[in-house]
């Protein structure tokens, strides 16, 4: 039985993690090469994953990382406020990697990109297509540019909504700290927003990653990378109320200026235009992925929050880092 050498990029971040923890246990017919600054320090080792010191800022480190590579899966990126490190990394170190993959001949690109790059909405049920980008924050802008190289390359971009799960740093503890700001129901708890669960959207990456003979083999160009129903704002604080990650939320419901209000008023971390996505209709349509790709997108993250809750109670609203 011929292997199949798979690449990744991001293999100790969130939802590198969880790719890697999938692509561990696909069986023999499938070997990782996982890419890391510091492989001496990266966990799980074994089961077919062979780390490798590389590192998307140093172009020089790619060299060879792809030969023999049926895949490759560019999960990194840096989504935090510098500029510089932005275009770096999700920028040019993808226009680098890409670069490698394609003089290696690597058959299969699969990008993760983020439905950030269509600015800050309202969005409600729009299918790739039918919007146009406009990020506003230097990651959103850095990671569109990302996109080109993997696009040129016939590659796959998987434009994903918010991530829920273990190893979340953003979503849920960015809505700890808000509502210690906005201790209120936020506008009815009406908006809704496209939310995805770490292990769902790892399956969905894996099965475009080794899918062969089928629709997701050849998928190319851009989806959407979610579950295809949103999640309205006040089912998802009431479930993480039920998980004892937040106080149960107050009858009283604020208005939306009222809650821009008391955010701009008490101290935290969680700025007005990340508040706005969160509570805010944006969402977008995503059946076209799960179809390709031949699976079931499983209950929705609210039904996969049980798992996650120890980790969010730990964290609670800690700033990212």
């Amino acid at each position: 039985m011929s292997v199949r050498h798979v690449v990744v990029t991001g293999a100790t971040g969130f939802v590198g993690s969880a790719v890697l923890r999938r692509l561990a246990g696909a069986g023999p017919g499938v070997a990782v090469r996982a890419l890391s600054r510091t492989p001496s320090t990266a966990a799980g080792a074994g089961n077919g994953v062979r780390w490798v010191d590389a590192d998307l800022a140093d172009a020089d480190s790619l060299r060879g990382v792809c030969d023999g590579a049926h895949a490759i899966l560019s999960l990194a990126s840096y989504i935090g406020p510098d500029e510089a490190r932005c275009e770096t990394v999700n920028s040019a170190g993808t226009a680098a990697l890409v670069a490698e993959a394609r003089r290696a001949g690597v058959e299969r690109i699969v990008q993760l990109s983020t439905c950030a790059v269509y600015g800050p909405g309202p969005h409600r049920g729009q299918d790739v297509g039918e919007l146009v980008p406009a990020p506003v924050s230097p990651a959103s802008r850095s990671r569109l540019a990302g996109e080109a190289p993997v696009l040129d390359a016939g590659g796959l971009v998987l434009r994903a909504g918010l991530v829920l799960g273990r190893g979340d740093r953003w979503v849920v503890p960015a809505l700890v700290d808000a509502f210690r700001r906005v201790p209120a129901g936020w506008g009815g708890g009406e908006g809704r927003a496209s939310f995805v669960d770490v292990g769902d959207l790892a399956r969905l990456i894996t099965a475009f990653a080794l899918g062969e003979g089928t629709p997701a083999a050849r998928a190319s160009g851009i989806l959407h990378a979610h579950h295809p129903d949103p999640v309205r704002n006040g089912d998802l604080m009431d479930a993480l109320a039920d998980h004892g990650v937040l106080p149960a939320r107050p009858a009283e419901d604020w208005p939306w200026r009222r809650c821009l209000d008391a955010l701009a008023a008490r101290p935290g971390w969680v700025s007005e235009r990340q508040f706005t996505l969160l509570a805010r209709d944006h969402w977008y349509r995503s059946d076209a992925a799960w179809r390709l790709a031949g699976i079931e997108p499983g209950p929705g993250p609210l039904a996969r929050l049980g798992t996650a809750a120890p980790w969010y109670r730990e964290r609670g609203g800690l700033l990212p880092g």
